[in-house]
């Protein structure tokens, strides 16, 4: 980590980016699990035996507590980032582990919205102690590193989890992130304990909150869209696969090892490209991509090779717009990162929830088609707000 981050970054930065990069490659491991293998939760054979809007409407619901995360945010900016990161850490692991002792949707709906929440918390402990020590026009590439998380939860991760799925069960697959999440929150806990805190000078007067103005507002309208056209696709082409190519848990697993490394090479280009072109710029850029591949999609469902390689392009077009977006996000609210972080967060994952229930009902209606679609109009929403915000704003 001392190659990519040189001795100007502050030692505990470089010392701790590895633990806290790999911890949040647990957390969203469980995060994004279900997603994919809907099909497999919702059928006959290893789960509910219910119809895939069913289980739709569970992740929906629980995307839609991330409405909270302002509040967490808020949460995060009064308590030690060690304790945010440790709270966020506990849940997830409770919430985990309720979905794999889940006997019915309502149980298996609370554990996926605990574990949602607390995720939040944690992301936001994250970004509220990278932003305690790195000044905003270096945060971009610090924020790309972390967020290799992403990708390398759905490369790594998600893949293992449907092997696990394929050869035991989806409920043994998240017993198996629990255990993975325990190990790293115990981890990460003793190096966040050694780096210590911010000193502050005992004369430091502690600086006055700012407040939002209505230009801002448009950096969160932007996130909604941009997650929410994600989860469009993201929720619908496992059960696209099941459902037009008789794929089973391997061969999702192996879609999903694919789509994690585009992820990965998107996280990367954010990290070398995002400061230099301009945060607004890249998160425009990443949301103009997703809209052409997703007509792809759409046109041309019925040929997998196409069909995946438009696949492909949408999800590294929409990693590399949303790691743009999040040091925007952490400087939202002069000297409150976490409740900036938060309301953008919040306003993605609500984006989330309310495009889960949107697409999965499009999906049993009109197939994937339905979906892309919608993914589009997303899009296109996230990059048209996010442009008039940087009308006259910092880059």
């Amino acid at each position: 980590m001392r190659r990519l981050l040189d001795s100007s970054y502050d030692a505990a930065v470089r010392d701790n980016l590895i633990p806290l990069t790999v911890t949040r490659i647990a957390a969203n491991m469980c995060y994004r699990f279900a997603p994919p293998f809907i099909a497999i939760i919702a059928g006959e054979a290893q789960g509910f035996d219910v119809s895939i809007t069913s289980v739709g409407l569970v992740i929906s619901i629980s995307e839609l507590a991330g409405f909270l995360a302002p509040l967490l945010g808020n949460f995060v900016d009064r308590v030690s980032r060690r304790i945010s990161l440790a709270v966020g850490l506990l849940g997830s692991f409770i919430g985990i582990m309720m979905m794999a002792a889940a006997p019915n949707l309502v149980v298996l709906c609370v554990g996926l919205t605990l574990l949602n929440l607390l995720k939040s918390c944690f992301d936001l402990g994250m970004a509220a102690w990278i932003s305690d020590r790195v000044p905003y026009d270096r945060r971009g590439r610090v924020v790309g590193i972390t967020e290799t998380s992403w990708a390398l939860s759905l490369l790594l991760g998600v893949s293992a989890l449907g092997v696990i799925t394929a050869a035991t069960s989806w409920r043994v697959a998240c017993v198996v992130g629990g255990i993975c999440v325990a190990g790293c929150a115990v981890w990460l806990d003793r190096r966040i304990h050694a780096a210590g805190d911010v000193v502050v000078s005992p004369h430091h007067v502690a600086p006055e909150v700012g407040r939002m103005t209505g230009r801002d507002w448009l950096v969160p309208l932007s996130m909604f869209g941009l997650m929410g056209g994600s989860q469009c696709l993201f929720v619908t082409f496992g059960a696209w696969l099941t459902d037009d190519f008789s794929f089973g848990a391997n061969g999702i697993a192996a879609v999903g090892f694919a789509l994690g490394a585009g992820e990965l090479l998107s996280s990367i280009s954010s990290a070398r490209l995002t400061d230099r072109i301009g945060k607004e710029r890249s998160v425009a850029l990443g949301a103009g991509i997703m809209v052409p591949s997703a007509l792809v999609l759409a046109g041309f469902d019925s040929v997998l090779p196409l069909g995946l390689l438009a696949l492909a392009i949408f999800i590294i077009g929409f990693e590399y717009g949303v790691v743009s977006m999040l040091p925007i996000a952490t400087n939202l609210v002069a000297s409150a990162p976490g409740k900036g972080f938060g309301l953008v967060i919040g306003a993605g994952t609500f984006g989330r929830g309310v495009l889960t229930f949107i697409a999965t009902a499009l999906y049993e209606g009109s197939g994937i088609t339905g979906a892309a679609l919608a993914s589009i109009a997303c899009a296109v929403l996230s990059a048209g707000a996010i442009l008039v915000f940087s009308r006259g704003t910092r880059s």
